[in-house]
């Protein structure tokens, strides 16, 4: 296993929580820096910390500011802000229109599109080494 994989966790109280995976190659290093991106732009407040008794495991906070949440999808990135690598993203749905919005199902293609297209990345990068 090579890189990071972030596992999401859950949501409460307002704050997304995840775990980073260091891959065997970053066992025991520091976490990469990250970072939390709503329509391209930092949120304030993200948090890494270690996780007792797990070397190269860090527990990933992320608090949802109430502005960000309206009617419709709104999605979340993590990345690496050193190699600009997505780690993961979530996305938070609200309103009553989403049964039948389609931009809420585009909205979450979307988030699934970026995760796959960073998981076909690391693959092609992988596989060229």
């Amino acid at each position: 296993m090579k890189g990071y994989r972030l596992v999401e966790a859950k949501i409460a109280k307002g704050i997304w929580e995840g775990v980073l995976i260091a891959g065997s190659n970053e066992a025991g290093q520091h976490p990469p820096p990250l970072e939390a991106l709503h329509r391209e732009k930092p949120l304030a407040g993200l948090s890494i910390e270690a996780v007792a008794d797990q070397p190269g495991h860090w527990l990933v906070k992320v608090p949802i500011p109430g502005e960000i949440v309206s009617d419709g999808v709104e999605s979340i990135l993590l990345r690496d802000s050193q190699s600009g690598a997505i780690l993961g993203s979530f996305a938070i749905l609200a309103g009553n229109a989403l049964g039948d919005d389609i931009r809420a199902e585009i909205g979450l293609l979307r988030a699934e599109l970026d995760m796959l297209k960073q998981a076909f990345r690391r693959h092609c990068a992988e596989t060229s080494e």
